[in-house]
C-alpha cells in the first residue's frame, strides 16, 4: 500500500515537492486553505485586468528549466516565455531616470556613460558573481541545511572571505556613482536584508539580474504555477481547495498519524508543509515545537508589504514594465524595516507595468499596475494608513514621470500586513520569510525535518535555501529529497 502524505500549503515549494514525491510513487494530496492554488502567488481578476498578487518578477530561469526537465518537460511545454529589454527602469529624479537593458554589453555601455571606468570594475564583479551563482546553483542551494560542512567545498575555501564582507563594501569599493550602486545592491531586496548585512557571496543575484536577464511568462507568473498544478496532476497529485488544516495529529509515540481539516481528522504517513512554519507548529502542542516565541521574535525577517493593484483607463507614459522608485533615501527606509519598525516617511516603491508588455493582462488602451512598497512586518495596518501611502506614492509617480494619472484611476485594490497573517498565517505579516544574513544562512536556518515529530517536514521561505521563486522550488525539491531518502 503507498504511503499517503499531505502537503500543507499550495505555495510554488508545495507544488514542486508534490511533483518529485508523485513520481517517486507516493499518494500525495495537497491541502490550501484559500480558494485557489499557488499560495502568495495567486492572482486577481477585475474589469477585464489581471494581476499577479504575490511575485511578478522572472529571474534564473534556469532553476524553472532544471525543474521542468526533472521530468522530462521543458517551461515551453505549458508558458510562452520573453526576455524583456529594457530589462526595468530606475528613477532617481523628477524625468530623472536609468534604464538597464536586457543585453549585457549594453549595461557595461550604461555603465561607462554615468561613471568613467565603471564598466571595468563591473565586468570584474560580474565575473565574480558568475563564479558564486555557478558555485551555489551547482551545489549550495540544493543541499538541505544539516550540517555546517555542507557549505565547505573547493570553490566557497577559495572564497571564504566573502561570508564575512557585504556585498554594500564590494560594490562601493570600486564604484563612486550613487545611482549604480543603487542599481547594484537593489537585487539583494529580493534576499530580504540591507546590502550592508548581506554575505558578498550572494553578489551572485546581480549575475542573474544582468547576466541571466529578467523574463516574463506571457499572462503573468501565475502562469507558472499553473504550469506546475498541471504536471503535479498529470504525476497523480490530488489537490484540495478551501481546506484549512486547524491541528496536527500525533501518535502515542510522538510521530504524526494525522491532521484536523475543516474539522475532520485525516490519517497521513506523513505532513510536509509549505505553510507558514511558525504557524504550522502552533498546530502542535508545545512539547512538541522545535521553536520558541522568542526564537521567532528574535530573527531578522525580511520585510512585509503593501501592495496596490490599479486599473488605469489610459496608457503610461516614460515608464517599463518593470519601474523602481529611488528618489528618496534608500538607508533611511531601510532603517524603518530592519532597525527601527515604523512606517517609512519618504518611501522607495517598486512598479509593475505588465500590461506594457502583454496585452493580455488589461483591455486595449488601458494599463495594469502594480505598486509595492517594502515595510517592517508586525506594523499596524489601517485603511487610513494605506490611503496615505497610496496618495504618496500616486503623486510620486506623476511628478517623477511628468504625467498626470489619479484622473485616469478606474480601481484599486491593496494588500499590506493584515492579508498576509489572515490568507497565509504569515508570522507578523512578513512577505518573504527569513532575511539572508550570515546568521541565517544555509544549516543555520530553520530546520526542514522536524527534531521533535517524526514524519513531520518543512519546505518553503523560512527554511533553505531562503525567499524568492526559484529558491522556493529549490525547497520543494530538497525537502522531498529528504522524505524519499528517509522513507
Amino acid at each position: 500500500m503507498r504511503k499517503k502524505i499531505y502537503i500543507v500549503g499550495s505555495g510554488f515549494s508545495s507544488l514542486s515537492a508534490s511533483c518529485y514525491m508523485a513520481k517517486a510513487g507516493y499518494e500525495v494530496i495537497v491541502l490550501e486553505k484559500n480558494s485557489s492554488l499557488g499560495g502568495r502567488a495567486r492572482q486577481l481578476k477585475k474589469q477585464g485586468f489581471t494581476f499577479d498578487i504575490g511575485p511578478t518578477w522572472y529571474w534564473m530561469p534556469d532553476v524553472f528549466e532544471k525543474f521542468f526537465a526533472d521530468f522530462d518537460r521543458t517551461p515551453s511545454d505549458y508558458y510562452q516565455l520573453e526576455k524583456l529589454n529594457p530589462a526595468y527602469q530606475v528613477y532617481f529624479d523628477v524625468l530623472e531616470s536609468l534604464t538597464v537593458s536586457g543585453e549585457l554589453n549594453e549595461i557595461y555601455e550604461l555603465f561607462e556613460k554615468e561613471e568613467q571606468g565603471s564598466s571595468k570594475h563591473l565586468k570584474h564583479f560580474l565575473d565574480a558573481a558568475k563564479f558564486n551563482y555557478n558555485a551555489a546553483m551547482k551545489e549550495l542551494v540544493y543541499r538541505p541545511g544539516v550540517s555546517p560542512l555542507e557549505l565547505v567545498t573547493i570553490d566557497t575555501v577559495k572564497r571564504v572571505s566573502q561570508f564575512f564582507s557585504t556585498i554594500r563594501k564590494q560594490v562601493r569599493k570600486n564604484i563612486k556613482s550613487q545611482k549604480l550602486i543603487q542599481i547594484l545592491e537593489f537585487p539583494v531586496l529580493f534576499l530580504g536584508a540591507k546590502p550592508s548585512n548581506t554575505p558578498a557571496f550572494y553578489n551572485f543575484m546581480n549575475y542573474a539580474d544582468f547576466g541571466l536577464g529578467t523574463w516574463h511568462p506571457k499572462g503573468g507568473m501565475y502562469k507558472v504555477v499553473e504550469a506546475m498544478a498541471t504536471l503535479a496532476k498529470s504525476l497523480g497529485v490530488e489537490f484540495r481547495t478551501n481546506a484549512n488544516v486547524s491541528k496536527l495529529c500525533l501518535d502515542e509515540k510522538g510521530a504524526i498519524s494525522g491532521l484536523v481539516v475543516n474539522g475532520e481528522e485525516l490519517s497521513a504517513d506523513l505532513v510536509l508543509s509549505g505553510a507558514d512554519y511558525h504557524h504550522t507548529e502552533t498546530l502542535l502542542p508545545k512539547k512538541y515545537r522545535q521553536y520558541s516565541e522568542s526564537y521567532w521574535n528574535k530573527k531578522v525577517f525580511a520585510p512585509s508589504s503593501l501592495l496596490f493593484y490599479v486599473g488605469f483607463d489610459k496608457k503610461l507614459a516614460n515608464v517599463c514594465h518593470h519601474t523602481l522608485f529611488f528618489d528618496t533615501d534608500f538607508d533611511a527606509h531601510a532603517v524603518t524595516i530592519y532597525d527601527s519598525p515604523s512606517w517609512p516617511e519618504k518611501p522607495l516603491f517598486y512598479a509593475s507595468f505588465s500590461s506594457i508588455t502583454d496585452e493580455t493582462l488589461a483591455p486595449v488602451g488601458k494599463e495594469a499596475a502594480t505598486f509595492l512598497i517594502p515595510l517592517a512586518p508586525g506594523l499596524d495596518d489601517t485603511p487610513e494608513l494605506r490611503d496615505r501611502y497610496f496618495q504618496k506614492i500616486i503623486e510620486r509617480l506623476e511628478k517623477m514621470t511628468g504625467q498626470e494619472v489619479q484622473g485616469n484611476i478606474l480601481f484599486r485594490e491593496s494588500f499590506c500586513v493584515n492579508d498576509f497573517v489572515k490568507d497565509y498565517n504569515s508570522f507578523k505579516g512578513n512577505a518573504y520569510g527569513l532575511a539572508n544574513i550570515l546568521t541565517q544562512t544555509a544549516f543555520l536556518r530553520p530546520k526542514i525535518k522536524s527534531k521533535k515529530v517524526k514524519n513531520l517536514y518543512f519546505t518553503g521561505q523560512l527554511t533553505v535555501p531562503g525567499p524568492g521563486v526559484p529558491p522556493a522550488l529549490i525547497s520543494g525539491k530538497i525537502a522531498s529529497d529528504l522524505i524519499i531518502k528517509t522513507l
